[in-house]
């Protein structure tokens, strides 16, 4: 159901991308629309400014619980725990709770996508939505959890065109509605700090399917546990892809002596080269398995996806590239806020590895990261707020078996010019953090264009 919103009185708390876009839609919808943040006024000037015109109210410094006495709906931004005080009041009261990708979804006239996941989302977003602008042109709207929010292009949107998300399952807690095309990549521990239990983060994870049709798509990773054993939930068609060839009777993309192929119902098709690939590791073939299977499910021309595939170059944060110094190759991947993601960068090499490590721990497990860098890496610097945790789980490997080496210090600077020290020719040295970047920045993007800036001033 569409919802109503004029005269409505409606409470959004943060006032980030997702916050902005949201007061400033509901505003020229109507609504009565209050904004609060933790942060202070001067942190929040030029929000305010981006805003002046459409005469919002303010509530900064905190979230008292007496702005719930004037709110018919509260709506959260993407970092909001659903433990906040005002949050926990709100549904104690009945107030309904929203977001900008539900709202979205209750007012988009179109096709959607939707994609989540707990590794790789934002990378095959972006190839799916390569995919879309080359079969739709300037009628593919690419957004949601990255990028501008969608909620910015709704009204302008027509039923011929199609839109292509990214929804965390920050987003998806609160969602009531399902994309035409749902995808879940995989299901492994995330957000534990915010989800509480590996159940209740898989069950947010889980709600992109649950109000789907029959007439819709479903696409979920084959090899990974967390994301098949929701395929009971699916209620349309499924695809599925995998790095081995699919059983009999299962429909998607999968890899098969070296190439990428599709499989629907009895059509085969040959799709291309994994060497054709751009992108290094297991982990980016997975995303551009799925990016496949993900546009056959929407209905994209086969030399729209070729073309997307082949020429896609992965995105920022995401091993990227950033210079030689000394012999030794320097890669950012700020946008590994799980230990699980960091073990994916570290497989994407074989040569020594010098690992920056750290950040704000989200409650999750770092065994498995440290017995895979006992494998894989010569050299850890660890730093950040997460540093003490990750050096008392590094301890539990014996020092007589302990492969390698560890280095720590507060901040991401100190740990640039740490490395760079330590750094010989033929290494890679990998920002791959396992932590978010909240304990220093703002978010992985600013964490990864310092590292970046700070890599390049190096001599």
């Amino acid at each position: 159901m569409k919802t109503d919103w004029n005269g409505k009185r409606v409470l959004i708390l943060g006032a980030a991308r997702q916050g902005l876009a949201l007061a400033r839609w509901l505003s020229v919808h109507g609504a009565r629309v209050t904004l609060s943040d933790a942060r202070g006024e001067d942190e929040l000037r030029a929000a305010r400014e981006s805003l002046a015109e459409f005469g919002i109210r303010w509530a900064l410094g905190g979230h008292p619980l007496e702005l719930l006495d004037s709110t018919d709906a509260l709506c959260l931004s993407g970092g909001i725990p659903l433990t906040l005080p005002i949050v926990v009041e709100a549904v104690k009261r009945g107030i309904p709770l929203s977001n900008d990708s539900q709202i979205f979804m209750e007012t988009v006239p179109c096709k959607t996508v939707g994609i989540t996941g707990s590794a790789g989302k934002t990378t095959t977003t972006t190839l799916v939505g390569n995919m879309a602008k080359l079969a739709y042109g300037d009628k593919a709207y690419v957004g949601g959890n990255i990028g501008d929010p969608l909620l910015n292009y709704v009204d302008e949107m027509k039923p011929e065109d199609i839109a292509v998300l990214e929804l965390s399952s920050f987003q998806l807690d609160q969602m009531t509605l399902s994309p035409n095309v749902a995808a879940i990549l995989n299901v492994t521990p995330n957000h534990l700090d915010r989800h509480g239990t590996m159940e209740t983060y898989t069950a947010a994870k889980a709600r992109i399917l649950e109000f789907q049709s029959k007439e819709d798509a479903a696409v979920l990773g084959r090899d990974d546990k967390g994301a098949w054993s929701l395929r009971d939930k699916v209620m349309g068609k499924l695809f599925a892809f995998s790095m081995s060839e699919l059983e009999e009777g299962l429909d998607g993309a999968y890899l098969h002596d070296g190439l990428l192929n599709l499989r629907d119902g009895n059509a085969y098709l040959p799709l291309i080269l994994r060497e054709k690939i751009q992108l290094r590791g297991d982990h980016n073939v997975q995303n551009v398995l799925a990016a496949f299977a993900i546009g056959h499910a929407a209905g994209f021309p086969l030399d729209a996806m070729l073309e997307a595939a082949e020429d896609f170059r992965g995105v920022p944060h995401r091993l990227e590239f950033v210079r030689e110094l000394n012999g030794a190759r320097w890669y950012n991947d700020s946008i590994a806020t799980a230990p699980e993601r960091s073990m994916a960068a570290i497989r994407s090499f074989e040569e020594p590895i010098v690992l920056l490590l750290g950040g704000r721990d989200k409650d999750l497990p770092w065994e498995a990261l440290i017995r895979l860098a006992n494998e894989r890496v010569d050299h850890i610097v660890l730093f950040g707020e997460a540093a003490e945790k990750i050096e008392k789980t590094a301890a539990g490997i014996g020092s007589g078996e302990r492969r390698f080496s560890i280095t720590r210090v507060n901040g991401l600077r100190e740990a640039v010019r740490a490395a760079a020290q330590i750094a010989e020719p033929g290494d890679v040295v990998l920002l791959s953090p396992g932590g978010t970047s909240f304990d220093e920045f703002k978010d992985f993007e600013e964490r990864g264009e310092r590292f970046v800036k700070w890599a390049l001033e190096l001599s």
